[in-house]
């Protein structure tokens, strides 16, 4: 499979260092461009090929990933709409706010078109992506190209008016759980650790317990119970946190989130 990446902006980058990582694709696999000239640099420290123009993106690839703002999305797509509809290609959007009806009034609707949301993450392999594919993208042929996005973590199909909600989720919580981790280990040094050590055990601890989620049956405050002995010190501290308004406050936190996006 050949990808091309129209802009090359810190997710597209991201994406293409995850699949890189992952052996999804090779570097010969990978094609590029941007309006702005530093994605030459970048296809360089890469080993990525770089192209001189969208059109030449659309030409050398099989699945064309759109990366621009979403103010750029709409004279990009005019400017490479002839190579598309004259060749058998799949687009991935991965533009906020840019619809699969948006992207299909600017081209045309045989377009098969897969829109996402990944999240920083899938720079590591552990990222999360939401998907919704266009009426003409099924099959074997969505498979690869979700896999795309599953070869660097995890993916969940959901409608598009879901997305800004996932955005919260998943795109903007990780800023929210460096803060968590983060008060974690201010408290370990509060009471004698270094801060190097305490973000260290606060990290691994964190890590652990979201793996335990995904690997059990069980719903989240179930394994709250199993780790909190009648009349213990975790009960103690979940109430302390409780009473200082912690869930209100993660609420709080992702309503302000949402409304953020929809203005």
């Amino acid at each position: 499979m050949k990808l091309g990446f129209i802009g090359v902006g810190g997710m597209a980058q991201t994406i293409i260092k995850g699949l890189l990582a992952s052996k999804t694709v090779t570097n010969k696999d990978i094609f590029v461009h941007s309006a702005h000239q530093t994605y030459q640099k970048f296809a360089s420290i890469a080993n990525v090929t770089a192209v001189d123009s969208n059109t030449a993106v659309v030409k050398h690839s099989d699945v064309i990933v759109l990366s621009v703002t979403p103010n750029a999305a709409k004279p990009v797509l005019k400017e490479i709409r002839e190579a598309l509809e004259h060749q058998d290609k799949v687009l991935v959007s991965i533009v906020a706010g840019l619809t699969i009806n948006q992207i299909e009034e600017m081209t045309n609707y045989n377009l098969p078109i897969l829109r996402t949301l990944p999240n920083l993450n899938v720079q590591i392999g552990a990222g999360m992506t939401a998907v919704k594919a266009s009426e003409n993208l099924t099959g074997q042929q969505k498979q690869n190209i979700v896999g795309i996005f599953e070869a660097v973590g995890m993916t969940t199909e959901m409608p598009e008016d879901q997305f800004d909600t996932f955005s919260a989720l998943a795109g903007s919580s990780p800023a929210y759980i460096y803060f968590f981790i983060d008060a974690l280990s201010r408290a370990g040094v509060k009471h004698g650790l270094n801060k190097r050590e305490a973000t260290k055990i606060a990290a691994q601890a964190t890590l652990g317990s979201a793996q335990m989620i995904l690997k059990s049956d069980k719903v989240p405050f179930e394994l709250v119970d199993q780790v909190s002995s009648p009349g213990g010190s975790t009960v103690a501290g979940l109430l302390a946190m409780e009473e200082a308004g912690f869930m209100t406050a993660v609420v709080k936190g992702i309503d302000a989130t949402i409304e953020r996006n929809n203005e």
